[in-house]
């Protein structure tokens, strides 16, 4: 069975709401750079924040002391729900499901709670900061700011989280008591993550990030958080949500996403989202596209919001939704005009697109993919 997209929320280092978001990438906007530094570390990074005045007017008691991804997860939550139309009250509060897609979890919070225990003692920690350590505080937080009392799962894994958690919701809504499914990505930045990340030689120093570029750079963390709100009809379904895979070694990665492509292509295909982010994740992906749909206008927004990891694939959904929807694709940023795939270089209209492949490859050996279907 296909399940449509209701509605959708949007926080990102380019601000919130997907309207405004959405405009701001067809003008080619991108996000700024913030230095990252640590009073223990000798290194600064680049990453792209989400600005304070993406929050604004989210005020609830529990977010007080709440994580950064908490907040960033309630306002696009809150904000999918009310673009749906949903309003959760006591008659419907059992009928609606919450997925978290999630993947570094609370950074900032467990830095925090071992610092205190490392420097002044065991006794000294606070016992505030703890539960933002866990995965799944997030969750808790928004089905308690709501008062969902359904279904609710954190899934967690790498870039490749967010199509993984769609792939649960459809099976969670095969059963017909519940309405409505509401799937969260969320992801924060800290120096801690940024570091770890260059160790394994996957970030580079700065801006820019060139998409399917020979020398494989890297990539500039992102912060932020995506929600989609999946029902029983609408016109932008979700045609089939591919089981995805594993590889062991990225020089494998190719062949897993060819598999991928060819089970979602048996059908004509207009518009592929990338997961390009200036790593090897790109080589493999061109490869796979050039072999399977070489003809698929391909876009990567990457360059322009970052890599926001486990925000990351519901973030391409929504693009797949919004380039469907809209009938255009914003441009890709900071590509080489000799790149072979078939890019919007520039803002391209989609004269009856009717079908997407979100494609989202993770660098911790997890790929995903799904089909969009404008009916």
């Amino acid at each position: 069975m296909s399940f449509a997209i209701a509605g959708m929320g949007w926080v990102t280092p380019l601000g919130n709401g997907v309207d405004a978001v959405w405009e701001r990438l067809l003008r080619g906007d991108e996000a700024s750079a913030t230095l990252i530094s640590e009073q223990f570390g000798d290194r600064s990074y680049s990453a792209f924040r989400v600005p304070e005045s993406a929050l604004t007017g989210l005020a609830h008691p529990r977010l007080r002391r709440a994580s950064v991804i908490s907040r960033f997860a309630a306002t696009a939550g809150l904000d999918a729900l009310q673009a749906a139309g949903v309003k959760v009250d006591s008659q419907n509060a059992g009928r609606i499901a919450l997925i978290f897609a999630i993947s570094n979890g609370g950074v900032i919070y467990t830095k925090r709670f071992y610092r205190d225990v490392v420097e002044t003692g065991a006794q000294s920690a606070s016992p505030l900061l703890f539960p933002e350590t866990v995965f799944n505080a997030p969750a808790s937080h928004l089905a308690a700011i709501l008062g969902v009392t359904g279904t609710t799962y954190t899934v967690v894994g790498d870039g490749a989280v967010g199509l993984l958690a769609i792939k649960m919701a459809e099976d969670v809504m095969t059963d017909k008591s519940l309405d409505y499914c509401l799937i969260v990505g969320t992801e924060e930045v800290d120096w801690l993550l940024c570091d770890a990340y260059r160790r394994w030689r996957l970030l580079r120093s700065g801006p820019p990030i060139e998409p399917f570029g020979k020398q494989k750079r890297g990539m500039i963390l992102s912060e932020g958080a995506g929600a989609i709100v999946l029902a029983r009809g609408g016109p932008i379904t979700v045609e089939r949500a591919h089981p995805g895979g594993c590889y062991g070694k990225r020089g494998e990665a190719e062949e897993v996403l060819k598999g991928i492509l060819r089970d979602l292509s048996e059908v004509e295909i207009d518009v592929v989202i990338s997961s390009a982010n200036g790593t090897f994740i790109d080589q493999a992906e061109q490869g796979a596209l050039e072999q399977v749909i070489p003809d698929a206008v391909t876009y990567a927004a990457k360059p322009a919001l970052g890599e926001s990891v486990g925000a990351s694939g519901l973030w391409q959904v929504m693009l797949g939704a919004q380039a469907l929807r809209r009938g255009e694709l914003p441009p890709v940023l900071h590509a080489d005009a000799a790149i072979s795939l078939r890019l919007a270089h520039s803002r391209m209209a989609l004269v009856g697109a009717r079908r997407a492949i979100i494609l989202s490859s993770g660098v911790n050996q997890q790929v995903a993919g799904l089909r969009l279907a404008l009916r």
